[in-house]
């Protein structure tokens, strides 16, 4: 299967014969496979009942009123919510990648699960009991609205799936973001919100599946009322016309309803990662040996068949890996992810080469005379220090410069001396981190040839998330190198990884990012495993490092930083042809005699060791590594002996301030410096997509 709409091979769909016994029988297959494992996970569980127990409970044998109250109480009413999600999910995500011809379509990549989870999280600030009725609503209309805003920015999938992904990983970021935020200052209200925003299919009873059941089945029917009108769109959209379709309305209809099934399954377990993608391209696979099999009003039942067997097997595999209370804490769309990414990896692994290549410099990089940038270098080095001295006179106690003067000459009072000593190691590490990130993003970007790449969107700082949380909860006052060595690891070993699963036939760009996109979903989801499996109730452990904060730092946690600057600048400056070289294709570099492999090698070891050290000191700070070299090449030019200083200095600049306003705008409270580039960052890429939308390319 190679990636492309997923009508493209379903053109001949309206005379193709129907074999409705094979069909029938495929059906029954799947129906079967559902019921073994509901039978299968409804005897787990953490009590003494087993499959004995519930068997004779069923069957009419002596009463057991244990088993009874596991069976009613929490068995029963989990196995049916994770029937009901995964159909609700399924269904909706074969409808967004029909409506969208884009087999990457899907209430993830398209936004709908962040905004009904922003939503639900925004209705417990509130603090007010909202009838289920109403939170689903919430729900509903956060998603809708956020696949709207998607759909628009990738112009309805039209153009790609790897701007389609990029579209709504950039919205969940943006969404995510501020999710986390009211998770952390709303820590009361929003209690045990962190692990269901995972996806928890765990139910206390069966009363919100008895509401939410009808909605879902409404929109089940819908689906499948719309199915002649799907199975017509596959053919294209004049074509559809021609045979008397009217598109746009089918196409919004269907988003509604899409929607609607999206945000039950919120309603009812949290946002469930991936099943939504990878259910419709499981039963999608299984349509070309049956004929028939790819008409909706088939398809779409057996995608909802396949996604219940996704939340159960999904569901056992976590009872069986993790027995006991273990497997209650950690949330099932934490394994549904790990999944879900594996298939979009390995979509993006069969995407068409026939993409126009984007090269780093692509639309933002013309020359500019040295007087320009000279100035605009000094301008940088001025506002550079204007953050600095900013970040040590502003947060929860106001200071003046001449109390700064006296810390630096030993003669300040205890009070301020309290506060610098607390503020200076938070100042540089925001400013070291943002420089290193703003490198490494400038390096990352040159080798792939991506002006949208980054160390976040390339899983090395989720990689290097996942070392250093596991190494801090594993080993308890592990010193500062260890933790450094452990994210550095990680994130070499995650990069290496993504670069290799992206390079066949050589490196594709859109490859390279889906497959980072993919596999920075499965580090976090590793990172929520971790705190949870490890400490249940420590969940600022897990949005600290998810949201980058420099919180309770010291000076020598920022030393790592500075140490992989200062062996990793030497190598950039003497590097900066190369760099110029590796950015245009393939072939110049080897012409010109450069060493293709071993200098991208190189390099990319580079920005692996710089995004370590950048996480093990501030944590996952997401997109300076996107926005610093992006403006930088707009200010200066794309020539990286000019570049390069530039990037490195903006992303010292905008960490230094997101981390100065996030202790300061609401003091004594904090926002993490994480979420307000997060905040920046987010709508930037969302710009760039925006401003590119009726490109063919990136």
């Amino acid at each position: 299967m190679t990636v492309g709409a997923p009508g493209e091979a379903e053109a001949s769909a309206p005379v193709t014969p129907v074999r409705r016994l094979q069909v029938g029988a495929v059906l029954l297959l799947a129906l079967a496979l559902v019921v073994a494992l509901a039978l299968v996970d409804v005897t787990l569980g953490t009590s003494d009942v087993g499959a004995g127990d519930l068997l004779r409970l069923l069957t009419g044998g002596a009463a057991d009123d244990q088993a009874l109250a596991v069976l009613v109480a929490s068995r029963l009413p989990r196995v049916l919510a994770a029937l009901l999600v995964g159909v609700a999910l399924a269904v909706s995500g074969g409808v967004l990648q029909s409506v969208a011809r884009n087999p990457l379509a899907s209430p993830d990549t398209l936004a709908v699960n962040a905004g009904g989870y922003l939503a639900v999280v925004l209705a417990a600030v509130v603090g007010v009991a909202l009838p289920l009725a109403v939170n689903g609503l919430l729900a509903f209309v956060g998603g809708l609205a956020a696949a709207a805003f998607v759909l628009a920015l990738s112009r309805g999938g039209a153009t790609g799936p790897t701007r389609l992904v990029l579209a709504g990983s950039a919205t969940t970021l943006a969404l995510g973001s501020l999710t986390v935020l009211l998770l952390m200052l709303f820590e009361q209200e929003t209690q045990g919100l962190f692990a269901w925003g995972s996806g928890s299919i765990a139910q206390t009873d069966a009363r919100t599946l008895a509401q939410v059941a009808p909605v879902v089945a409404i929109g089940l029917a819908a689906a499948l009322v719309l199915g002649r009108r799907l199975d017509l769109m596959a053919l294209g959209d004049d074509a559809a016309t021609v045979l008397g379709l009217d598109v746009r309305r089918t196409r919004v209809v269907a988003v509604l309803v899409a929607v609607l099934l999206a945000a039950s399954a919120v309603t009812v377990a949290g946002p469930i990662g991936f099943v939504g993608l990878c259910a419709p391209v499981i039963a999608r696979l299984l349509a070309p040996l049956v004929p028939g099999l790819h008409r909706h009003r088939v398809l779409l039942p057996l995608a909802g068949l396949v996604g219940c067997v996704v939340v159960l097997a999904a569901d056992i595999l976590l009872r069986l890996l993790i027995p006991g209370t273990g497997s209650v804490a950690v949330p099932t769309g934490v394994v549904t992810t790990l999944f879900g990414a594996a298939v979009l990896v390995w979509l993006a692994r069969r995407l068409r080469d026939d993409a126009r290549p984007t090269t780093a410099s692509a639309g933002t990089g013309a020359p500019r005379t040295r007087r320009r940038v000279v100035v605009t270098q000094a301008i940088l080095v001025a506002l550079v220090a204007g953050a600095v001295l900013a970040g040590l006179l502003l947060g929860d106690t106001m200071l003046l410069t001449g109390d700064v003067a006296n810390w630096l000459r030993g003669v300040s009072g205890r009070g301020v001396t309290f506060v610098l000593d607390q503020r200076v190691p938070r100042v540089v590490a925001a400013l070291l981190a943002g420089a290193a990130l703003a490198l490494s993003g400038s390096i990352v970007q040159a080798v792939c040839r991506n002006p949208l790449a980054e160390p976040g969107l390339l899983g090395i700082t989720g990689g290097a998330g996942v070392g250093a949380v596991l190494l801090i909860v594993l080993v308890p006052g592990a010193s500062l190198w260890a933790v450094t060595g452990s994210a550095t690891v990680a994130a070499a070993a995650t990069f290496a990884l993504v670069y290799g699963l992206a390079h066949r036939r050589g490196l594709s760009s859109d490859r390279l990012v889906l497959v980072g996109v993919g596999v920075s979903a499965v580090a976090t989801a590793l990172i929520t495993v971790i705190v949870v499996v490890t400490n249940p109730w420590n969940t600022v452990l897990a949005l600290t490092w998810l949201s980058g904060s420099t919180y309770g730092r010291s000076l020598e946690q920022s030393l790592p930083v500075l140490a992989a600057l200062a062996v990793v600048v030497p190598v950039v400056v003497r590097s900066r042809r190369e760099l110029d070289l590796v950015a245009l294709d393939d072939d110049t570099p080897r012409v010109l005699g450069v060493g293709l492999g071993p200098a991208r090698l190189t390099l990319l070891a580079c920005a692996a060791l710089l995004a370590a050290t950048a996480v093990s000191a501030a944590g996952v700070v997401g997109f300076v590594g996107l926005v610093a070299p992006h403006l930088a090449r707009g200010l200066v030019g794309s020539a990286h002996r000019r570049m390069v200083p530039a990037a490195t200095l903006l992303g010292a600049l905008l960490v230094s301030v997101a981390d100065t306003v996030g202790r300061t705008v609401i003091a004594p409270g904090q926002i993490p410096a994480g979420l307000v580039t997060a905040m920046i960052g987010a709508p930037y890429l969302v710009w760039l997509l925006w401003r590119t939308r009726r490109t063919v390319g990136l």
